[in-house]
């Protein structure tokens, strides 16, 4: 499991930075006004569907099924349930992205709610998410895939297509300028245009890995109808955070016009450790736990979920406190150029800290679902997760006004751990987690250790970065809060006894070996 977290982790971490420099381009260009976000809600949709029925239910509820008929009944029956739910999901993803491009107006006025007394707004956020959903179909079909080569233990090519979706946006941004209207229209064709290579990206790495699919007729064979049914609840259980900031676009559209940008770069940087640990985590658990639920072997279940909740927290938990300590400097860095004022990086720099309020939670969620779907429980998650999404939303409408760009971000992360806890509670009041010795040493070291690193970035940024805050030098003053930030946590970690950097080292050395 730790070297599929370590694969996965990598070629998420290189996504996340071509990311990152897509987004600084966006913010030159663009920075935090209409066309900014424009281009963000049309993202947002097909990329909610993906969460939803691609990396959401339909591959929580698929993992465990091919994971089960590839050691059970051999690679040719594997082979043919997956064709089997390729031709299900294809024909049913592009009827469903048929019938949203017919009538995209109308789910605009539910989905922004508040552009509707904008109508120059609701036409372009219309014209951009028609330009963008077919992305859906495209990526739910490349997450099918990867959940093939997830299955085989083969986690590079899968975690290698986000490094597709941004190069293709980044040179679609830079190549389409002049060839149509704005630069937020560029950027939409370059979703839609990126989901074909990514799709072909992991097909090929399935053929590669000696499985031969092919498209066929669609058909609800017997195992499929199993297959839809353990996916129908998951599509709120394993999506409650996508669902949750789905209300973040809805209560921001009445806000007032930047903040969807404002929120946007705030989540973008919340979910570089979210995607890097939660993602690689999750993922790489997956079919390790489908294996032993399936071979009866539950003390391994259990032990396999404090270990994996533990490579969560030991990085999760030092990311959310200097997320909360330091936002305003690595917003400004990251985006303080061109378009970008210092005003909006200040109020970015606020959601930012509201969202790494419930990081942990975010992560631990990534975490904990898992250990359901490989039981084939997904009724749980939905209820719980039906809860949070309406306490989600009513504390949005609560911090609406008073807290205006932060309520949004502050009423999901407060969503999150409602639901990361409920969660916990019901998996250890059923036997299927118990906090372990080492666990539960080690998590409140972790702890005091990110509390010593926190004192060291609050000194750091008062005498290091703040006299070059504005200047060439900015990049530098922020390298010194990493560098002293990380310096700090792992020097305090290994005081505590939180981790043991020796015996890290050492299980690393024995893997490349």
């Amino acid at each position: 499991m730790l070297r599929g977290i370590l694969t996965v982790g990598g070629w998420t971490l290189a996504s996340r930075l071509l990311g990152f420099l897509r987004d600084v381009l966006i913010a030159a260009l663009l920075g935090a006004g209409p066309l900014a976000d424009g281009f963000f809600v049309a993202n947002k949709l097909p990329n909610l569907f993906r969460r939803l029925f691609g990396e959401g239910a339909f591959n929580a509820a698929f993992v465990p099924s091919f994971t089960a008929l590839l050691e059970t009944e051999g690679a040719e029956s594997a082979a043919h349930f997956a064709e089997e739910a390729i031709g299900v999901m294809a024909f049913w993803l592009f009827g469903i992205t048929i019938l949203a491009e017919l009538f995209m107006p109308q789910i605009m006025v539910f989905y922004v709610a508040g552009y509707a007394d904008r109508p120059d707004m609701l036409a372009l956020v219309t014209t951009l998410s028609r330009i963008t959903f077919p992305y859906m179909p495209l990526i739910c079909l490349t997450a099918l895939m990867s959940g093939v080569l997830n299955g085989l233990d083969r986690f590079a090519a899968a975690a290698a297509a986000p490094v597709v979706y941004n190069l293709v946006s980044i040179g679609c941004m830079l190549g389409l300028v002049g060839f149509v209207p704005t630069i937020s229209h560029a950027l939409s064709w370059g979703v839609s245009v990126s989901g074909v290579f990514q799709l072909a990206l992991v097909a090929w790495a399935v053929r590669m890995a000696g499985m031969r699919l092919h498209m066929v007729r669609p058909k609800l064979s017997p195992r499929i109808r199993t297959l839809m049914r353990k996916m129908a609840p998951g599509l709120v259980g394993a999506g409650v955070t996508q669902l949750n900031l789905a209300m973040d676009v809805l209560i921001a559209s009445f806000l007032p016009a930047g903040t969807q940008s404002v929120l946007y770069y705030a989540d973008r940087i919340n979910q570089l450790p979210l995607g890097i640990i939660g993602t690689a985590v999750g993922t790489a658990m997956l079919p390790t736990l489908s294996r032993q639920v399936a071979a009866g072997v539950g003390t391994a279940a259990v032990d396999t979920l404090n270990r994996a909740i533990e490579y969560a927290l030991v990085l999760t938990i030092p990311a959310a406190m200097a997320l909360i300590m330091v936002a305003e400097p690595i917003v400004w860095v990251l985006f303080g150029r061109g378009a970008f004022t210092p005003h909006a990086a200040f109020l970015s720099s606020q959601s930012l800290a509201a969202y790494a309020l419930g990081l942990p939670a975010f992560v631990l969620a990534k975490v904990l679902v898992p250990a359901f779907f490989a039981r084939g429980d997904t009724g749980t998650t939905v209820r719980w997760g039906l809860i949070a999404v309406g306490l989600n939303l009513a504390l949005n409408f609560a911090f609406m006004v008073p807290l205006q760009h932060i309520g949004p971000a502050l009423a999901t992360s407060v969503a999150a751990w409602f639901n990361v806890i409920s969660l916990g509670a019901i998996l250890y009041r059923r036997g299927h987690f118990a906090p372990d010795a080492e666990l539960s040493r080690h998590v409140p070291r972790m702890a005091v250790a990110a509390v010593a690193m926190a004192g060291v970035l609050w000194e750091l940024q008062r005498l290091v970065y703040a006299p070059v805050a504005m200047g060439p030098l900015k990049w530098v003053g922020l390298a010194a809060l990493v560098a002293g930030g990380m310096i700090a946590y792992f020097g305090a970690g290994q005081l505590t006894g939180a981790f043991d950097l020796r015996l890290v080292l050492g299980r690393l050395r024995r893997r490349r070996a």
